[in-house]
């Protein structure tokens, strides 16, 4: 990774920007309910803090990897995380970080957003 990509605050939140995309063009890939799930995580672990770029990035990939398995294998959104979204999203994150503060809000529209997606993908919705 070159210094300009290791310099900016995107590569220090997210990793080097080509990682990040190809991270998004696979989540892109994903079904309608496993993508709209990935999305409502993925906004939730913008609130840990990285280690560092490479590890936030592999966090992504990992995820990604996840669900690109679980709809591969049709396997339903509330069995990858659970009844408890939330908790299934910070432990994912202790994986790769420090922790960071979530704040209230964000675990309610986490909650939320997972069962949206559950319903999506079990076309209820």
């Amino acid at each position: 990774m070159s210094e300009v990509e290791k310099s900016g605050i995107i590569a220090k939140v997210i990793g080097p920007k080509k990682r990040w995309r190809a991270y998004k063009a696979r989540v892109k890939e994903l079904p309608a309910g496993h993508r709209t799930a990935v999305g409502a995580i993925e906004r939730h672990l913008m609130h840990f803090v990285p280690v560092d770029a490479d590890s936030n990035a592999a966090m992504f990939e990992d995820l990604a990897d996840l669900f690109e398995g679980a709809a591969a294998d049709g396997t339903p959104i509330r069995e990858i995380v659970g009844e408890d979204p939330v908790e299934f999203a910070e432990a994912f994150a202790r994986n790769y970080s420090d922790g960071g503060y979530v704040p209230a809000r964000a675990r309610k529209r986490l909650t939320d957003d997972i069962e949206r997606a559950a319903a999506e993908a079990a076309g209820t919705v």
